[in-house]
């Protein structure tokens, strides 16, 4: 029996073969910039790919103007031939193989091959620079980010795609190139950033990827409270936002990096008109988005979600067997200012 996962079900063929031609036809349109680019580092004898998060943008229709690249010339060749072509040039991340550059409105980063080592006791790695395309794509953080095409004098030229990642696209899925606990171990991040891009793309975690999560969630805890927001943030703004959160409070994860969404789970609505605070506020969540007229806004979601969560400390049952929640804006307002600095938000 095949199911959504495999190559087999239906019109998978049809449905790549479409898409693969929808991302050729949005690359041609950036051909003014890739066609130079490519002649650029063909012509010095290097391979040029767009590579990761562009190449899954490309296909799902949706690719902006921040592009990433990888190649073989390390990093001071690098700058060396985009210098002149380039609008402006940042040599930041430099340390870890990445140029990035300005060319008309696009932003392009530049990463020269990485074979990287973790500590596993930070996220940084110690970065040592490879000499393949199918080694720097298996350190990626899932398969769906580990397409690359190859970019030629004459721009967009050949899809390549080692670890299935157009499978996984196909079917939904988010799952990791090696096994999730060797990647999680190496960057913790990637248990947030997997939830996030279920609330962003509307995909679903592989079974060994959502055990993962619940058997490492505590290794969130090496990640600076910056990052972390971060991707709270993207994924509080997602087009599935509320299935993005279920994942974080049925793994635990949520427990780890913002506790007071899961213990909302504690508290009976006192209009019992759903199973418990933290369905209700959810439903909250929902019913702001729908009232969105233009792009999702971060604090009217926030404070949508984040509401009641004064009322499991302020419950009371009071005679007659009513409950009450005196009180609980004064206290959640406390509760919200109180992790939000935990978050590191700014004022």
């Amino acid at each position: 029996m095949t199911g959504p996962d495999t190559p087999d079900f239906p019109h998978f063929e049809e449905r790549r073969t479409r898409l693969l031609a929808a991302a050729a036809i949005a690359l041609r349109g950036y051909s003014d910039v890739l066609v130079p680019l490519g002649a650029l580092f063909t012509d010095a004898g290097h391979d040029l790919f767009l590579v990761g998060g562009s190449v899954r943008d490309a296909v799902l229709g949706r690719l902006s103007e921040d592009l990433d690249f990888t190649t073989g010339a390390r990093p001071d060749e690098v700058v060396a031939l985009v210098t002149g072509w380039a609008d402006a040039i940042w040599d930041t991340g430099i340390e870890f193989g990445t140029v990035s550059v300005r060319k008309g409105g696009l932003t392009i980063e530049i990463t020269t091959y990485r074979a990287e080592a973790y500590d596993r006791v930070g996220r940084n790695p110690v970065v040592t620079f490879g000499d393949t395309l199918d080694g720097d794509l298996v350190r990626r953080d899932f398969t769906i980010n580990a397409m690359a095409v190859r970019i030629g004098p004459d721009g967009a030229q050949e899809f390549c795609d080692p670890l299935d990642g157009m499978t996984a696209l196909l079917a939904g899925v988010i799952d990791t190139p090696a096994t999730p606990q060797e990647s999680f171990d190496d960057d913790p991040l990637r248990m947030l950033r997997a939830v996030r891009f279920v609330s962003q793309l509307g995909f679903r975690l592989a079974p060994r990827v959502i055990d993962a999560i619940a058997e490492m969630n505590g290794q969130i805890e090496r990640i600076t409270a910056e990052r972390v927001r971060v991707e709270l943030d993207k994924l509080i703004c997602g087009e599935h936002p509320i299935e993005g959160l279920e994942i974080m409070v049925d793994t635990g994860l949520a427990e780890r990096v913002i506790p007071e969404i899961p213990g909302m789970k504690l508290t009976i609505d006192e209009h019992h008109q759903h199973k418990d605070v933290y369905q209700h506020s959810l439903t909250v969540l929902r019913q702001a988005i729908d009232l969105e007229e233009s792009d999702p806004d971060p604090v009217l979601r926030w404070a949508a979600l984040l509401h009641d969560i004064g009322k499991p400390a302020t419950r009371r049952h009071e005679e007659g067997g009513g409950v009450s929640f005196h009180h609980h804006e004064v206290v959640g307002a406390k509760m919200v200012r109180k992790r939000m600095r935990a978050l590191k938000y700014p004022k």
